[in-house]
């Protein structure tokens, strides 16, 4: 069963958006990258919030076990993949889990055709 992983949200004003969950609302920055792409990442209690200047709109990232598992369970139900599984980040200095390990997604869109990530992170 996937669990909530990470939120992305739109960011604006970035700057300001990192000073409202860091020194407002008190939330570990855990990673800044100037870009582009512009992003910045937060932990909040084991799901990341990820800050995206100028995305579209909300997504939810869930983490699965395995995407080919995943891929052949929504396959089974009629839900097809809008990109992916593919490596987005390779994550040398360990910032978001064990050093070394590489995140993959894959995205698809729930029945109102919001925006979904499944997320596997590989050694």
């Amino acid at each position: 069963m996937p669990s909530l992983y990470q939120i992305a949200l739109r960011a604006t004003d970035m700057d300001r958006m990192i000073w409202f969950y860091r020194d407002v609302l008190g939330q570990d920055l855990i990673r800044h990258f100037d870009g582009p792409p512009h992003l910045a990442f937060f932990d909040l209690g084991g799901v990341r919030l990820m800050l995206e200047a100028d995305a579209a709109a909300t997504t939810l990232y869930f983490r699965v076990d395995s995407l080919e598992t995943t891929r052949e369970k929504l396959a089974s139900e009629g839900i097809d993949f809008e990109h992916g599984p593919s490596p987005i980040y390779k994550d040398e200095d360990g910032s978001f889990g064990p050093k070394g390990e590489t995140e993959w997604m894959a995205f698809v869109r729930d029945p109102s055709g919001n925006l979904l990530g499944l997320v596997e992170r590989k050694s």
